[in-house]
């Protein structure tokens, strides 16, 4: 009964427009198609679906039509096509703007939360909206491909997708920021951001995923997110291969560059004379690291570099001689890796110490 009057409010008038059009066959005028593309609009915003209030004017057309004599009957079709046809034209709009409002107000939260602004109660109370229950523990997920991607692309939409049909209504959240997508999870579900890096990695034709840990608190998931971010470019300026990081895996290299003039002391004492070598210290630089990818192992190392092993050898030969530090030598040997770490960390010979 509350449904029947709450859909009566928005056919008021509607009889009376019949009634007037059919009468003589003329089209609606634009006062009345605007009043119900304003009802229309109403009707949206209180929450009443589409399907409902077409049926409501279908009905409300039909009583017309029963009442209705000779050739005013024969004109209402026209009359309810206009009219439907305005009112929902203004129930669409409404909810695009309802849509682009909900848009906006979670793009809001996403930056908000990402980057740790707004009050920790009022952001908080926000994520509780978006399905996150920030007094527990989250981890982030972050993936980038050959292209950026948005919320409203299909790869962001196909993985949503696979997300709700493999884990129901686990409380993630799937979003994209500057041009990666994003997932973020409870703490304790590893299963969730392991499917969303296999999918991901699908989805993006070879990218790459890099998963943060799991933090508590409302500043967790900014904690986890920047730490996804760092392995994304550790993974660039290490050359690494792995299509998934974890952060936790990486903790020595931000260990390494906690001190940055001390490894940068380091990368200057101990490569500093491979630039003097013909070609200057790049060259020698990328055997070194071949060299120890491959556990100190010349012959793949010379494979890997498409040098004979008799070439590695002298350049291993060359190195030493240049910087007076043995890569045969266990202990010269650690000094020389890290070295050649920071020399990545800090993108040394191409940036000036």
């Amino acid at each position: 009964m509350a449904e029947r009057e709450a859909v009566d409010d928005y056919l008021q008038g509607y009889a009376q427009i019949l009634a007037g059009a059919g009468a003589t066959g003329r089209k609606l005028t634009r006062d009345e198609l605007d009043a119900l593309r304003a009802q229309g609009e109403r009707a949206a915003e209180a929450g009443l679906g589409l399907r409902l209030m077409v049926r409501a004017h279908l009905s409300a057309a039909q009583v017309a039509h029963a009442e209705a004599r000779g050739a005013t009957a024969g004109r209402l079709l026209g009359a309810v096509e206009q009219a439907v046809d305005a009112f929902a034209e203004g129930h669409e709009r409404a909810q695009r703007l309802a849509i682009r409002r909900q848009e906006a107000t979670r793009r809001e939260f996403i930056d908000d939360l990402l980057h740790g602004r707004s009050d920790p109660g009022r952001l908080a109370e926000r994520a509780a909206r978006f399905g996150l229950l920030l007094s527990h523990a989250h981890a982030v997920a972050v993936a980038e491909g050959p292209e950026p991607y948005d919320d409203g692309y299909s790869v962001t939409r196909g993985i949503e997708s696979t997300l709700a049909v493999r884990f129901g209504d686990r409380r993630i959240l799937l979003t994209t920021k500057n041009g990666r997508l994003i997932c973020i999870a409870p703490g304790d579900q590893d299963d969730v951001l392991s499917f969303f890096a296999k999918q991901a990695y699908a989805a993006t034709d070879g990218g790459r995923v890099a998963i943060g840990r799991a933090h508590a608190g409302v500043g967790g998931v900014v904690h986890s997110y920047e730490e996804a971010l760092n392995a994304l470019d550790l993974a660039t300026r290490m050359h690494l291969d792995d299509p998934v990081l974890y952060a936790a895996d990486l903790l020595v290299y931000p260990v390494l560059t906690r001190d940055r003039q001390a490894m940068a002391d380091l990368v200057s004492t101990v490569l500093g004379p491979l630039q003097d070598a013909r070609g200057g210290a790049r060259p020698l630089i990328d055997t070194l690291a071949t060299y120890f990818d491959t556990g100190c192992v010349a012959a793949e190392a010379a494979r890997r570099l498409s040098l004979s092993v008799r070439a590695m050898t002298y350049r291993l030969e060359r190195i030493r001689r240049l910087t007076g530090v043995d890569p045969g030598n266990p202990v010269d040997r650690y000094t020389l890796q890290t070295a050649v770490i920071g020399a990545r960390l800090l993108d040394w010979p191409d940036e000036r110490l």
